[in-house]
């Protein structure tokens, strides 16, 4: 309709200056020209702009797409075999779903209707007979209802005519909360809770959500050995797929004993994962394993007169785009990122999942650190969203997420930071009652003294430790409550609930007050882990020091006795697990201390490179030897040797070395402190809403272009630095700042400190 006007505004001028005798002689064939050229441009532009516009796509009511998605992947998980469901309570989707959209249709047309379930479409209020397949839309200001019932799948709808298309503007309820008066009248007004549809990326009536399965390809392995009714294959790397068995045939056993490692593989007593098969006779070209499994080793024994000719596999991946890239003159490091991209892809699944071996669930604190990873190689927003949306399920809220306390804090912690990554008000405003119920269940279950402390039901991880208290008052459990509410009324800010921003910031602000008045130990020159019969405890632990220094709740003075007393400290307590190394990294980094991370990083992950491994573990301790260093949980191969939360070095070079970070929600400003932590030159991309950051450094010079926003580079230089559209502003202790413009590539010159 936009167009329609244009056009004839644009046909209407044409035609007056051509017939307009008062313009100078050639003025009409020019002008006539332009305006023909112009018409033909705007022509092309607002069809094409029509095209995007109208592109239609399978909805549902937000949410249930994700939690079913969620339950048919974590049930997907087997021991040995055996079926292995998740620990917590399981959600559905509603069952019957209401859509509708108004629409201003300007002329008749032809819409087509696809449908997951049982139906029926009204207009205007008027019922179609029966469950029509396509729908004829007169002219005019049209309401369109489709109401879906399945039990078995997510209800959703696919509507596709020239202007009548489903997309997220369409409203949703599970209840219409309609009545009718004795004269047969429908209610006008109702109480229903209308929401925006969910959606993702099914763009054909083909494309059924409820049949969506992640991509596959065709993958050999790099050795086969064949033994006495034995194959032993090794695909060379740590992978993922199913397993393909050519040219079987005969009668009798036949079983697949997987393993990260090879020793596992040879374990058919203590392999974390196996398959069996009966063969009856049948020759088979080709057989496809039915479950996806974690491995690098396959070792395949039959029995009988059962032989097999060759094994390959199905490799299965999430179609994610690398966008984020980190090199620099140091090798080693080089690989540790290569192999952290690859360890990350691997657990980057439908969800963000722990690790590709054991579990495959959705934890919470294993995918908050996921979130940070992705926001710096594939700024993916559909997978965070996805999976945060899994986590939380619906209400009521029964327990903690994934039964952790702490679990839960990261849930709220990952909103706080998609939103300052992305700046995606909708998302909070559609999601803000799920938010809101979830903090409610965590305010309820404190103590007398307006703390959490563990309750029935309750598991406080915080990490793998050995021996690391639980009881009590915990100081951790305090920290990550209060960053939460932090994270409430910032949402409440957003979804205009002007009573929840006071009284989110009021409890933040009292909780904050009570951490350093309750666990601030002034001879320790620490918190304290715990306080235990209104006491503190003497054991002073890593979380909620380093937590701490990058939440920026401590003064530049506790940093920097924090940084001596705890993270410094050989006799606090080490940690092993790449988990909390994360964040004891970059609390160091946050301080400054690129240099020390350096060569944790080449020590930590460079330690396991040295032992072989193509994928980043759950944990690793270089105490101990052999096959030590895959026992895990009282088992000899419980360790998952593809662990999530292994790829850290992808978060901590793109965020600290590069220097990028948002300093306004979805890049609108952004910093860029580069800090080479005593690399010779590094170089890479980090991905924003709108386009990459691009970034070089060496000693002698920085050069940044970014796409959108305007950017602060922060240079410590011992002179002023000069170069290519630089205009540097000296802030004093030898740091200058530039203001970068988007699309302008900057070229800085300065001597490093």
């Amino acid at each position: 309709m936009i167009y329609s006007q244009f056009k004839a505004t644009l046909l209407l001028r044409l035609s007056a200056d051509h017939n307009d005798d008062s313009k100078p002689d050639g003025y009409q064939v020019k002008n006539s020209g332009m305006l023909r050229r112009l018409t033909l441009f705007y022509f092309l532009l607002f069809s094409f702009q029509f095209a995007v516009a109208q592109k239609a796509t399978w909805i549902w009511y937000p949410g249930d797409f994700e939690i079913e998605l969620a339950n048919k992947m974590q049930n997907r998980r087997t021991e040995r075999g055996t079926f292995y469901p998740v620990f917590w309570k399981m959600d559905a989707h509603y069952v019957l779903v209401d859509f509708h959209k108004v629409f201003d249709v300007p002329q008749q047309e032809e819409v087509n209707i696809y449908v997951e379930g049982e139906y029926n479409v009204k207009l205007d209020g008027k019922l179609f007979e029966g469950s029509p397949g396509h729908i004829i839309v007169p002219a005019g200001k049209h309401k369109i209802n489709i109401k879906v019932f399945n039990r078995g799948n997510v209800p959703a709808v696919f509507v596709k005519g020239k202007s009548v298309v489903s997309d997220s503007s369409w409203l949703v309820t599970f209840e219409d909360k309609e009545w009718i008066d004795e004269s047969g009248k429908t209610s006008d007004v109702s109480a229903t809770k209308w929401l925006k549809a969910g959606y993702w990326n099914f763009n054909l009536p083909s494309q059924l959500p409820s049949a969506f399965k992640l991509p596959v390809v065709k993958n050999s392995p790099v050795t086969t050995t064949k033994g006495n009714k034995s194959l032993f294959v090794d695909f060379g790397k740590e992978t993922f797929g199913f397993i393909r068995l050519h040219g079987l045939k005969g009668k009798g056993k036949l079983s697949v004993y997987y393993g990260e490692s090879r020793e596992e593989a040879l374990s058919a007593d203590h392999c974390e994962t196996l398959d069996r098969l009966d063969v009856n006779n049948t020759i088979k070209k080709e057989e496809t394993l039915g479950l996806s499994k974690a491995f690098r080793y396959i070792n395949v024994q039959y029995e009988g007169t059962v032989s097999l000719d060759s094994v390959s596999m199905l490799y299965e991946y999430a179609d994610v785009k690398e966008r984020g890239s980190f090199r620099c003159n140091d090798e080693e490091i080089n690989k540790i990122y290569e192999v952290a991209k690859y360890t990350f892809h691997l657990n980057t699944r439908e969800f963000f999942i722990d690790g590709i071996k054991r579990d495959r669930w959705v934890w919470s604190g294993d995918a908050y650190q996921s979130y940070l990873m992705n926001y710096y190689l594939y700024f993916d927003n559909e997978t965070v969203t996805r999976t945060l949306l899994a986590l939380r399920g619906k209400d009521p809220v029964t327990a903690h997420i994934n039964t952790i306390m702490d679990y839960t804090f990261y849930w709220f912690l990952g909103i706080y930071d998609y939103y300052l990554y992305t700046g995606d008000k909708t998302f909070i405003q559609q999601f803000y009652p799920r938010m809101q119920s979830l903090m409610e269940y965590c305010i309820g279950r404190r103590d007398e003294n307006g703390l959490m402390k563990g309750l029935p039901g309750d598991w406080i991880f915080i990490d793998w430790a050995a021996g690391l208290s639980k009881k009590g008052e915990v100081s951790f459990e305090q920290l990550l409550l209060a960053r939460s509410l932090e994270t409430m009324g910032l949402c409440a800010g957003i979804a205009d609930d002007a009573t929840g921003v006071a009284r989110y910031k009021k409890l933040s602000e009292e909780l904050r007050k009570k951490l350093f008045e309750l666990y601030w130990n002034e001879n320790k020159q620490a918190l304290v882990h715990s306080r235990v019969d209104g006491k503190q405890t003497d054991n002073v632990t890593r979380y909620s020091n380093m937590f701490s220094i990058f939440f920026n709740y401590f003064n530049e003075s506790q940093k920097q006795a924090v940084k001596k007393s705890v993270l410094l400290n050989e006799n606090i307590q080490k940690i092993t697990t790449p988990y909390m190394r994360f964040y004891e990294l970059e609390a160091l980094c946050a301080m400054g201390e690129q240099s020390y991370v350096l060569k944790e990083m080449k020590d930590y992950w460079g330690g396991m490179l040295k032992l072989g491994a193509t994928s980043f573990w759950e944990e690793y301790n270089p105490g101990k030897k052999g096959a030590e260093h895959y026992s895990m949980y009282g088992r000899e191969f419980g360790k998952s040797l593809c662990h999530a939360w292994g790829a850290s070095p992808i978060y901590l070079l793109g965020k600290y070395y590069l220097g990028v970070k948002p300093a306004s929600p979805g890049y609108a400003t952004y910093d860029v402190e580069p800090n080479l932590g005593g690399l010779q030159w590094m170089e890479g991309k980090v991905p924003t809403p709108k386009g990459d950051i691009e970034i070089y450094v060496s000693r002698e010079q920085v050069k940044v272009t970014g796409k959108t926003g305007i950017g602060t580079v922060r240079i410590k230089s011992k002179t002023l630095p000069t170069g290519k559209n630089v205009t540097a502003i000296n802030k004093g202790e030898n740091i200058y700042e530039i203001t970068i413009q988007p699309g302008v590539e900057y070229v800085m010159n300065y001597s490093a400190l």
